[in-house]
């Protein structure tokens, strides 16, 4: 954002206008603006855009190529590190976030793991990269409009349709959005989550585990995950009757 501040200056504002919006998703206008941002100082992109045509690529059947080489590796240097992460972000916080924005239609966490688990070992066999919810994602949909999964049916369309039939020229196609854009987008994806986690008279303490264990996980997740919980226990621990 810092390199094109006047942009993201402007889609900062587009997001704040169209918060309350239930006509007008943020995301569209935003995504506009850095298209045309783009037409106006790179034309030559939107020239190369014109020359793309489709080109039909299938995913292959990867679990052939993984031996136990591979798996010890994925296990001990890939997966193991990632559990803090995957626990918090995408796992207990997308509990929290879908549960505090939507109360109807409530999930548990076994739920959300099932999901994940069942997301990656399917994804692995076609030579997907680890994926998960992620809190952070599920509240920068809302922040932009979305309200139901209908929005996720979408989105899953429309990249299986970039990765099916444009896979060749797929950067081509992400570099009409210029990064102040997507930093937009990413700064609002981290504002929602922090916001969304003071309650009344517990503010103060909320406030200060967040920070701590952001401030730590800068440096050390495996720290900050640990140090985070140790301090909601200590600080955010409800008083025992009597």
């Amino acid at each position: 954002m810092s390199t094109q501040w006047a942009l993201a200056a402007a889609g900062l504002l587009v997001i704040v206008l169209l918060a309350r919006s239930h006509r007008t998703p943020g995301i569209f206008v935003l995504l506009l603006l850095g298209v045309a941002w783009t037409g106006i100082t790179q034309p030559e992109l939107l020239s190369r855009l014109q020359q793309l045509r489709p080109e039909l690529r299938w995913p292959t059947w990867a679990w052939p190529a993984i031996g136990w080489d591979e798996l010890v590796l994925g296990t001990l240097f890939l997966a193991l590190p990632q559990v803090p992460l995957t626990l918090g972000n995408a796992i207990v916080g997308i509990r929290e976030e879908n549960n505090r924005l939507f109360p109807d239609r409530p999930v548990t966490d076994r739920q959300v793991a099932m999901s994940t688990g069942v997301m990656n070992i399917f994804g692995s066999a076609v030579g997907g990269v680890p994926m998960c919810h992620g809190a952070g994602g599920m509240v920068g949909h809302v922040a932009f409009g979305a309200r139901t999964g209908g929005s996720l049916v979408i989105l899953g369309g429309l990249l299986l349709v970039l990765a099916i039939g444009f896979s060749g020229s797929v950067m081509a196609l992400f570099e009409v959005v210029p990064q102040a854009v997507l930093g937009t987008i990413l700064f609002m994806s981290g504002v929602q989550p922090a916001s969304g986690q003071f309650d009344g008279s517990r503010e103060a303490h909320a406030s200060t585990v967040m920070l701590v264990t952001a401030g730590l996980s800068m440096w050390n997740v495996g720290i900050g995950f640990v140090v985070g919980v140790l301090l909601q226990i200590l600080l955010l621990r409800k008083p025992r009757p009597g």
